[in-house]
Formats: C-alpha cells, sequence, structure tokens
C-alpha cells in the first residue's frame, strides 16, 4: 500500500479559497497513491482561533466538495484532513473526513479531545463522542486528530474495534515537535500498529508549525520523516506486517487493565 502525507504550508495572506484549490490540485497529482492525508484545518489553521467561527462550513461545505471531486479525479482514499464544521443544531466541530476512491464520503470524524484547556479550540468547539475506523482493501484505519495523540486509551479503543493503521492529522506546534515524534512511536510500538502523523508547516496565527509528518511502522522504526517545510511525504507499507508483528510478539494478548474481568 503507497500513502502519500501532504504536509501543507499554512502560512499567513493566503485565503481560504486559494489554499483550497491549490491543495485539491495537490491531491490531485497523488494518482499513484492508494491513500492520502491532509493535515488538520489546513482551511484556516489549527492555531487561528478567532477564524473558525467566520470559516467554518456544513458538513458537506465547499471543502468537502472539493476534496471528493478530487479524492475521485485521483482515484484514492483521501483522508482530507479536517475542517471547522459548523452543525446547524449544535456547536462547531473538529470534523476528520475520509472519502473513497469513488468520491463518496466513508467517514466522519469529530475530534474527541479539543486542545486548549480553558480558552481556544477547548471552548469553541464541541466534543466528538464516536470512535471512527474505516475499511479500506488492505488494512483498517483509525481515524485521530492531534491532540488525541497524547491520549492512549483511544488508540487501544481503536485497536479493540479493529484498527490497524492509525492515521492523524494535526497542526502541531514547533515547540513540542520532540513530542510528536515520541507520541507517534509511542502509539506505533504499543498498538503494534503503523502509524501515518500528517502534520502542517509554516507559521499561522504566530504560531510556527512542527512540520515534520512521520510514518511509524509496527516495531516503532521511522519509515519516513519530512522536513520542517512543505513536503509530499511518500512510502510504500507492507500492512501484513501488523499481523505478523502481532504473532511474534503478542503483547496485546497480555492485556489485563481495561478489559472485562474473566468468568469463574
Amino acid at each position: 500500500m503507497r500513502a502519500s502525507l501532504i504536509q501543507i504550508d499554512v502560512n499567513e495572506g493566503e485565503s481560504v479559497e486559494s489554499r483550497r484549490q491549490r491543495v485539491t490540485a495537490l491531491v490531485r497529482e497523488q494518482t499513484d497513491a492508494d491513500l492520502v492525508v491532509l493535515p488538520e484545518l489546513w482551511t484556516t489553521g489549527a492555531f487561528a482561533y478567532e477564524e473558525f467561527a467566520a470559516e467554518a462550513e456544513p458538513l458537506e461545505g465547499p471543502t468537502y466538495e472539493a476534496m471528493a471531486k478530487a479524492a475521485s479525479d485521483a482515484g484514492v482514499w483521501l483522508h482530507a484532513g479536517s475542517i471547522p464544521e459548523r452543525d446547524p443544531e449544535g456547536p462547531l466541530y473538529n470534523t476528520a473526513l475520509i472519502f473513497s476512491p469513488s468520491g463518496e464520503l466513508a467517514a466522519a470524524y469529530r475530534k474527541i479531545h479539543r486542545f486548549g484547556f480553558d480558552k481556544g479550540e477547548a471552548v469553541l468547539m464541541g466534543a466528538g463522542q464516536e470512535l471512527v475506523t474505516v475499511r479500506l482493501p488492505e488494512t483498517t484505519l483509525g481515524v485521530a486528530t492531534c491532540y488525541d495523540l497524547r491520549f492512549p486509551e483511544l488508540f487501544r479503543a481503536l485497536v479493540d474495534a479493529g484498527a490497524e493503521t492509525m492515521v492523524v492529522s494535526a497542526g502541531w506546534p514547533e515547540r513540542r515537535r520532540a513530542h510528536w515524534t515520541l507520541l507517534a512511536q509511542a502509539r506505533a510500538v504499543e498498538n503494534q500498529a503503523f502509524v501515518l502523523a500528517c502534520g502542517t508547516a509554516g507559521t499561522h496565527a504566530g504560531v510556527p508549525q512542527a512540520g515534520h509528518s512521520i510514518v511509524v511502522d509496527p516495531w516503532g522504526e521511522v519509515l519516513a520523516e519530512a522536513g520542517a517545510g512543505e513536503e509530499i511525504l511518500t512510502v510504500d507499507l507492507d500492512p501484513a506486517k501488523v499481523a505478523a508483528t502481532r504473532e511474534q510478539f503478542p503483547a496485546l494478548k497480555d492485556r489485563l487493565l481495561g478489559l472485562e474481568p474473566p468468568r469463574r
């Protein structure tokens, strides 16, 4: 399976529509990939809190339409990153969109863990409630977004739901880049799964972005890592390595905590 992570530059000064057109063109070029992944909130920037309300879209808004068409044009599975979603009957959500190669919406994931503590996303957006997995021909994706990466219980729940490849879209700050790499490798090792973590480059809302999108195998080996700027990171994965790793080193079978107690 070939995956392409598009690490988008989100520098200020570019309009949302201009960036949307540019990213659509980049996705359409990935015809050799099976799966394409975009970062979190790439239309607005993950730290541009003051723009969330103004730029929020309905689920099937302009970004949805552009990404559905791009997935269909390229013939790829597309994790289209996330958008600030405006629910007509509720709050804003940080919502990831996943499209099939035919351009159909395969899943939408509302971010569960909101960053900001008592400000920013944590107070401006609602919290998602549902785990999301997506079955591809080659593997089952578990979907997470940025701050979710710090919560191992979410990823363990995704494993229990059948996930073999964790896909994380993010707008991760440069000042905590060491955590980004460490946590991506930790989530891969502890769940014996691939981790595909795609972040943004550039600076927006005064916050330099980490870049360094990364692909990690089930043993924690870094298969590919981007630099700091805009870049397309492409890597070939062997999905069978997940089952082989879990069979060779069956640590997941030794779990005790978080499971129902054995019946006597």
